[in-house]
């Protein structure tokens, strides 16, 4: 699909795309940043929205001295927190129901997998999921259909919001603009993206590990593996 062929170009050369936003919208570069940032965050059905590269990239070009790293920082942050407490509440008011295959844009296994990583570190889930795309969408929505105390979600929002917006952000800062870098940024992108994966492609392959094979009873050990 040509929508998507679009998508793959725009994040693979974000930096390229992103100065030619810069040039032609000048001071208004913050708000779109500023509504990327909240629409991935805040929207279970805009997970294709760039954020990890995008953040990078927002550091590099802030090097340059064409935007402020400050309020870039303050701002996203901002949106960050605000996106993922509206998917809380969307979340609370919405449920499950909205995975019951009317929405094809709304994957079932998507809000499994942001289920199983609840499963497993609780509410820590709200901070390592900002690391992971796609995951990062779906997790305050996950907490607010699973009533999760709102303070207590809050609390991991902020932190993990903060320390997203601030490793990416200032990594591209600080490193968006080593030669090698600037050359090779695509790359640069993709080793960023499959880095963000390799913890939800992990415990996708330690589930099935866990997981009886088919028409095993669970409660039953497979042959030779009772203890002695």
């Amino acid at each position: 699909m040509e929508w998507i062929q679009s998508l793959i170009d725009f994040v693979l050369h974000v930096d390229d795309h992103l100065t030619t936003i810069v040039r032609d919208y000048g001071g208004w570069t913050y708000g779109i940043l500023f509504l990327i940032i909240f629409l991935e965050t805040g929207l279970v059905v805009t997970p294709f929205l760039p954020g990890d590269s995008l953040l990078f990239a927002t550091g590099a070009i802030a090097a340059r001295g064409d935007l402020g790293v400050f309020w870039l920082f303050i701002l996203l942050c901002i949106a960050a927190i605000i996106g993922d407490s509206l998917n809380y509440w969307i979340g609370s008011k919405v449920g499950e129901r909205a995975f019951d295959g009317r929405f094809r844009f709304l994957k079932r296994e998507h809000l499994e997998r942001t289920q199983a990583f609840f499963a497993k570190y609780g509410g820590k889930t709200i901070v390592i999921a900002r690391f992971i795309p796609i995951v990062r969408t779906y997790a305050p929505f996950v907490a607010g259909a699973g009533r999760m105390d709102y303070a207590r979600f809050l609390m991991f929002n902020v932190g993990g919001g903060i320390a997203w917006i601030a490793i990416f952000l200032f990594g591209g800062y600080f490193f968006g603009n080593i030669p090698f870098v600037q050359e090779n940024f695509g790359l640069v992108v993709i080793v960023i993206i499959i880095l963000s994966v390799v913890p939800a492609v992990i415990e996708i392959l330690q589930a099935r590990r866990r997981s009886p094979p088919p028409g095993l009873d669970p409660r039953q050990q497979p042959p030779g593996t009772a203890e002695e």
